[in-house]
């Protein structure tokens, strides 16, 4: 009778975890490939993806929360190639805007390592600031805000290394100057964005565990 009860609980977890990664996925792609995931901008998109990838990581755990980010990051190469703007090519390899400007192995790079990054690093930030912190708000406050930060960061910071002046030229702006931009583009997209993915982060997260646990 114990062997059975010791034996059952890790299937039972098994079970829900995976009951848990596939309504994440479901929402993810729902939002994938409506508006609600990507908003179209004159050169990118925006996108709210990262929200449902740091929720799942301080949920589930780190492990979870990046195979979650893997997943945004294939459908953000599957939306550059179907629904190409000026610089998809630098989220997939399978687009190009004209020969001096084209997708590559390292566009993969840019569209998956850091959306990977977001789910391992802020379910990490989770754990830690949860074992210092009384309460899950104030833990999951921050690890939204740094799950973003990760999005916007590694994505902005991947381009420069790798696209940079493919990059720079496509989009109209001078090379020598391309570094500025990206670091405009954090400041003032990247932390209200941060603000925003933190304060959704924590009342889908107090929601979520509050259901869990009850």
């Amino acid at each position: 009778m114990n062997t059975q009860k010791i034996n059952q609980v890790p299937k039972d977890r098994s079970v829900l975890l995976m009951a848990q990664m596939a309504f994440l996925t479901a929402i993810m792609l729902v939002m994938a490939f409506t508006p609600l995931g990507y908003i179209p901008l004159p050169f990118m998109n925006a996108t709210t993806m990262h929200i449902p990838v740091i929720i799942g990581a301080c949920l589930l755990g780190p492990i979870p929360g990046g195979v979650l980010g893997g997943i945004f990051g294939i459908t953000s190469v599957i939306k550059a190639t179907i629904q190409p703007n000026i610089t998809s090519f630098v989220f997939t390899p399978f687009y190009s805007l004209s020969p001096e400007f084209h997708g590559s192995f390292q566009s993969l790079i840019v569209a998956i390592l850091p959306r990977i990054l977001i789910g391992v690093i802020s379910g990490y930030a989770f754990l830690f600031f949860k074992k210092r912190m009384k309460g899950l708000s104030l833990p999951l406050l921050i690890s939204g805000f740094i799950g973003s930060m990760v999005n916007t960061v590694g994505v902005m910071g991947l381009i420069y290394l790798l696209f940079g002046e493919q990059y720079a030229r496509a989009g109209g702006t001078d090379p020598s100057l391309l570094l500025g931009v990206i670091m405009g583009v954090v400041g003032l997209n990247g932390i209200p964005e941060a603000l925003i993915a933190a304060i959704l982060t924590q009342a889908a997260g107090r929601a979520l565990f509050a259901y869990r646990y009850n």
